[in-house]
């Protein structure tokens, strides 16, 4: 299976659901498989909360196979030999898309603890970005398991003409109090 590595540069600046912007971001993103001749086979996987753009595959120099590589690849649900499939590191992702290890643009220095909060939105956002960097006007299937399927759910209501398939997995719309605090403490751990 062709794995293919790429961390795409977008000079047009975002503005996030938290009311920051960035002037300017990159994403890491990883894609299997071939785009056919009329762009109508592409499949976007998103990650979950530990995720990245690693979904499938082996890296040589890690010798590690990516988070979903039992469902991507050839032969597999998500074949290969029938959809290009495009994984990314999520906006404020320390994988090699733009987060808090990159540096701010404005200041020079290591954004760290400055980057603006990112939400579901604004990843989807960027993702919609990337799928016109890629030619792509409606993804055959968005996919995602856990936060990955909140994108989905949100590619759903923000983008529905560009979504033909939404597989959502072990997700909802929204938190209970329980999750909420879960995440929170998690969140404050990241910090």
């Amino acid at each position: 299976m062709r794995v293919h590595t790429e961390k795409l540069t977008f000079d047009e600046p975002i503005k996030l659901e938290s009311g920051s912007t960035l002037s300017r971001f990159e994403l890491m993103v990883e894609t299997y498989g071939e785009l056919n001749q009329n762009k109508d086979n592409a499949v976007l996987v998103c990650h979950a909360f530990s995720g990245n753009h690693h979904a499938a595959g082996i890296k040589t120099e890690e010798n590690k196979p990516g988070w979903w590589d039992q469902y991507i690849g050839p032969g597999k649900p998500i074949d290969t030999r029938r959809f290009y499939v495009v994984a990314l590191n999520n906006l404020g992702g320390c994988a090699g898309s733009t987060g808090p290890t990159s540096i701010n643009p404005e200041t020079g220095e290591v954004y760290g603890p400055d980057f603006p909060i990112v939400a579901v939105r604004d990843w989807v956002q960027s993702q919609a970005r990337l799928a016109d960097v890629l030619g792509i006007k409606q993804w055959a299937a968005v996919v995602g398991g856990s936060l990955g399927g909140m994108q989905v759910l949100r590619w759903s209501i923000q983008y529905p003409e560009r979504v033909k398939h939404a597989v959502v997995i072990a997700s909802a719309p929204k938190l209970s109090a329980q999750n909420i605090a879960f995440n929170e403490v998690a969140r404050q751990a990241i910090a």
